[in-house]
Parts: C-alpha cells; structure tokens; sequence
C-alpha cells in the first residue's frame, strides 16, 4: 500500500475507520495531507500537533471566514493547534458522507463565538460581519438583520438561538450540507 500504511496498523485504520466517515483509504489520504502541511514536524511522529498557522494553510480553509474558529473547535486543546486525529475529525465532520445533523451540531459550535451553547446578538453579528463584508452594513442595517434572523428562528422569543432553534432552521436550508463540506 505504500509509505502511508507503514503508519497504522490495521486495527488502528480500523478503529479510525469506526469513528469517522472515512473508509481506509480516505483516512489514509487524510493523514498524507495533515504530513503534507508540516512534512519537517509530522515525519515518523505520529503525536506530532501542527500550530493553527499551519492548518490555516489548507487552501480550503485559507479563503475560510471562520478558518481559526474551525480549528479552536476541533482543536482537542482548545488551542487551534490539532493532532492528526483533531484533523480528522474535522475532515470527517465537513465530508460530504457526514450526516446533516452532525454538520448542524459542529456548526453551531463554530457560530457560538462565545461558549455559552446559544447563539446570542453578539454571535449572530460576528457570524453575519465574517460572511458579509462589514463596510456593507452600517450599525442599524446590522441590527435589523439580527433582528429579522431571530424573529424567523428564536422560537421562545428569548433573544438568542438554543441549538434546537439553530437545528430547526438548518433542516429547512437544503444548501446547508453542501456550504459545509471540505472534500478530501
């Protein structure tokens, strides 16, 4: 099978094979790319964490708005910084063969800019300015966007979106799952 396979055992591409999406050689070629971005750091070293920088310059993550938030979410440490397996579970959940209702839980992780498990004014503005350039909005346009967002989602009225909201709202977009995805 190559170099690639000298790094796992079988039971290991197994094991990562079970708690993916992956097949074998999918994971295999995972780990070429995560080798490919730091090929001095990783080598033999399978341990080996690349900083964010370094994952930042995965051409589809380069062009990303939320390319650092992606990595602090799947970043084991909370660093940014990912080991091969923190890698692969981001490659994994942005495949096309993870389920909608995954992608909608990660991303919900990614826009809760500030780890309270809602999806308040603050997130939804930092959401919105990362996907529309800033300088197209003045302050009030801005507020009445948020506004018309919760008044579609919050279903309780309490002024932010619970993941049940958010889930709610991405089972009604049929483009979400294809927006969500990074294709090995």
């Amino acid at each position: 099978m190559g170099q690639g396979s000298s790094q796992f055992s079988e039971t290991e591409l197994e094991d990562y094979q079970d708690l993916t999406y992956f097949t074998k050689k999918e994971i295999l070629y995972a780990h070429k790319r995560f080798k490919e971005l730091a090929p001095e750091k990783v080598g033999h070293n399978r341990n080996s964490k690349l900083p964010m920088e370094k994952l930042r310059t995965l051409p589809e993550l380069r062009a990303n708005p939320f390319a650092e938030r992606i990595c602090l979410v799947f970043s084991s440490t909370k660093d940014g910084d990912c080991t091969f397996e923190d890698f692969l579970d981001m490659m994994s959940v942005f495949s096309d063969a993870a389920p909608k209702s995954v992608k909608a839980k990660y991303a919900f992780r990614i826009f809760d800019f500030d780890g309270d498990d809602y999806l308040g004014r603050g997130d939804l503005q930092e959401t919105i300015t990362r996907l529309i350039a800033p300088q197209n909005f003045n302050g009030e346009d801005m507020e009445t966007l948020i506004s018309r967002v919760l008044q579609e989602a919050d279903l309780d009225d309490d002024g932010m979106l619970a993941y049940a909201e958010f889930e709610h709202v991405i089972s009604k977009s049929p483009d979400f799952a294809n927006s969500f995805r990074i294709r090995l």
